[in-house]
């Protein structure tokens, strides 16, 4: 056996440029399949993860404008959300709505806590919004059921404003009176920081906000949970149900879309899980045609070396050398080629990976609504990157195996006339 390594080393040796022009070819297709891989991994991360910060069974609804005339009533007219369509949503859809509440979003808040104040904006929410929003408490609690009723001035702040109000020790402001204005509140709550998240809106119940900035039966938004809508055909339907029976409150046609928008997250994510499913398919798909250029190139220098080595085989085969004999030169050098540049093409592979995770990865972009990552995690699973490396030294060693025949074949005089 270390005869035979000693002689495919000195035939490396004696072909340095053929031997490079193999291994470059099955090292770049091993590097790039990673490599796209790595990329379209983190993309699809980070889309997941934008996507993880709602429950996926939620809907948002917003008031628009009609875009057509009903029962007298001219087009363009603004719909807003009010205590009618709460109800509505509350009472006519229960075999799907599992719980609602409405959202108000009042600006230019000013919260001062001693000698420290940041600004803000209030946002008037039911406790459903902890659930939909998945709010996480870094202390204290929520707004609840006892705060809508009563209207209650309480607070729940963003972790980085309380850093700010109270520098030391920012989580004992639970329980601590505040000002907004003029107005003294008690802060239930600390909401645990989220870099997705543009974290300046101060959470109050929703009754407590309305009531103190007089908005009436007004709403913004109104947001809910559901159930029983497992397909996109069921929730279509659900939509133009729910957007009918909130138009009519309105007087508006009941399939008017402009006046009543849906935020369907569920739909969203199923249209999000099959684009993600077409990038990683691609992907592959690229990859693979790239690796398959990486095997083209293997298969044609080895037909390339037993063209040229076919008198060395011949003058072999007539001083005895078995056809098995030859068979086993061709494929093992094959096999050590492919192995080596192959593994040097993984290894290469796997750093530009970690490099885009320790760059591209930690990066956060501010697009000042809220900040998101445009990759997380861009690298592939160490046992992807050792079976696609497996793969390309089988289809190396397949790809020797025809030119081998074709040499072990070779009757000694036509390889010496050669």
């Amino acid at each position: 056996m270390f005869e035979l390594l000693r002689e495919i080393w000195q035939t490396a040796r004696r072909n340095r440029l053929r031997t490079a022009l193999t291994g470059f070819a099955v090292a770049w297709g091993i590097f790039m399949l990673i490599v796209l891989l790595g990329a379209g991994n983190g993309l699809i991360n980070a889309q997941e993860a934008n996507n993880d910060r709602w429950v996926d069974n939620s809907m948002m609804v917003f008031g628009g404008q009609t875009s057509k005339g009903y029962e007298g009533l001219k087009e363009g007219r603004n719909i807003n959300l009010n205590d009618g369509d709460m109800l509505i949503t509350n009472t006519r859809f229960t075999e799907n709505i599992d719980r609602s509440g409405g959202i108000i979003q009042q600006g230019g808040a000013i919260i001062t806590y001693g000698e420290n104040y940041v600004n803000g904006s209030l946002r008037g929410v039911y406790p459903v919004n902890a659930e939909i929003s998945k709010t996480k408490m870094a202390a204290g609690r929520f707004i609840n059921d006892l705060d809508i009723r009563d209207q209650r001035k309480v607070l729940v702040l963003p972790e980085n404003m309380a850093r700010e109000l109270y520098p030391r020790a920012p989580r004992s402001l639970v329980g601590q009176n505040v000002k907004v204005g003029g107005m003294v509140f008690t802060v239930v709550g600390i909401e645990q920081e989220d870099k997705s998240r543009s974290n300046t809106d101060v959470t109050t119940p929703f009754t407590t906000l309305r009531s103190i900035y007089n908005r009436g039966d007004r709403a913004d938004r109104i947001a809910f949970t559901f159930h029983g809508l497992a397909t996109e055909k069921a929730n279509e339907e659900f939509e133009g149900r729910y957007r009918a029976a909130l138009n009519r409150n309105h007087q508006a046609a009941p399939d008017d879309e402009e006046a009543i928008w849906l935020w369907n997250r569920f739909t969203q994510a199923m249209q999000m899980a099959m684009g993600m499913n077409i990038i990683r398919t691609s992907l592959w798909i690229i990859g693979l045609f790239t690796l398959l250029s990486g095997i083209v190139g293997v298969s044609n220098i080895m037909l390339i070396t037993v063209r040229e080595r076919t008198r060395e085989f011949g003058i072999r085969k007539a001083i005895g050398a078995t056809p098995a004999s030859i068979l086993r030169i061709i494929i093992t050098e094959s096999i050590i080629i492919t192995a080596i540049f192959g593994y040097i093409g993984m290894l290469l592979g796997v750093i530009a990976n970690l490099y885009m995770d320790a760059t591209l990865g930690s990066r956060v972009i501010d697009t000042g609504l809220f900040q998101t990552t445009m990759f997380v995690n861009p690298t592939v699973g160490l046992g992807t990157s050792i079976g696609v490396t497996i793969v390309l030294i089988v289809a190396g060693t397949l790809a020797g195996l025809v030119p081998a025949l074709k040499a072990a074949r070779i009757r000694p005089i036509e390889a010496l006339n050669k």
